[in-house]
């Protein structure tokens, strides 16, 4: 793991902030591709990637601080401004919004820049992963004897601290602790393979014929499919049904994308019956 990959003077060139922002730049790039495509503004992709990082970062950084309430309370600005620690449909519920005010105060089809938004968010998010990869800051899974298991030891979380609260896996080691050199499952890495299929799936499927809006909608069920599947093997306490809080998350977010595709189809399939 390289949480610092360097460093200048009293600043530090964190691995984390790195990998999310080459998420960003290149899920702009394909904004503005597509965005260009379509014959708007390209130059539009820009502006929703800076609300994207301010409101998606401050969302997926708030909602994880009153996750953490306790522990903000005891190290209010430590927790504030760690590289880390960020809830991802936070920062997507936040952003989101942002982005929503901000195409309607431009007054262009919002449903075909959407398409475009969902295509850069599925790469640039799972590019970013990377970054909780080489941070070790958690987000990895549990212990595995699979031959690409990862030694999170050097992480800024490493497995002595993340499984304190997974005593059914604890019990298992001397005194409670789990080493630090245990080999865990590379989550971040899984989803961001998961996040490279989704993209080429929406890249395959972009230019069909679908009405605006279906393909944000199938971005929706893909990402948080994505989430849900990976999160059984994530260090995240389980709230109800043996689901985490993400995972019920997910359902949600899902639901909303297959309601919104079949609310698109519907209302294609009246305009193409009303026009014959």
């Amino acid at each position: 793991m390289i949480p610092v990959l360097f460093q200048i003077g009293p600043v530090k060139v964190y691995s984390y902030g790195l990998m999310l922002g080459i998420g960003f730049l290149l899920g702009s790039y394909v904004l503005s591709l597509e965005l260009k495509r379509k014959k708007l503004d390209p130059g539009m992709a820009s502006t929703i990637t800076v609300l994207g990082v301010i409101f998606g970062i401050s969302g997926a950084k708030l909602l994880f601080l009153l996750e953490e309430w306790n522990e903000f309370v005891r190290n209010p600005l430590g927790m504030t401004f760690s590289p880390g620690g960020l809830t991802w449909y936070g920062g997507l519920f936040l952003g989101v919004l942002a982005v929503y005010v901000y195409l309607r105060r431009r007054r262009v089809p919002s449903l075909k820049v959407w398409d475009g938004i969902g295509l850069g968010l599925m790469l640039g998010y799972g590019l970013a992963r990377l970054g909780c990869h080489f941070s070790g800051d958690g987000d990895y899974g549990f212990p595995t004897n699979l031959p690409w298991g990862t030694d999170y030891s050097r992480g800024t979380y490493p497995p002595s601290k993340a499984f304190t609260i997974f005593p059914e896996i604890t019990r298992h080691y001397p005194g409670g602790v789990v080493p630090d050199t245990t080999l865990c499952h590379p989550t971040p890495v899984y989803e961001m393979l998961l996040g490279v299929i989704g993209f080429a799936i929406l890249w395959h499927l972009r230019k069909k014929s679908w009405p605006d809006g279906k393909l944000f909608a199938l971005y929706l069920m893909l990402a948080s499919l994505f989430r849900f599947s990976v999160e059984f093997l994530r260090l995240n306490p389980r709230l109800m049904f043996g689901l985490s809080e993400a995972q019920l998350f997910s359902i949600l977010v899902f639901v909303i994308g297959l309601a919104g595709m079949r609310y698109l189809d519907h209302k294609h399939a009246a305009r193409q019956l009303h026009a014959a």
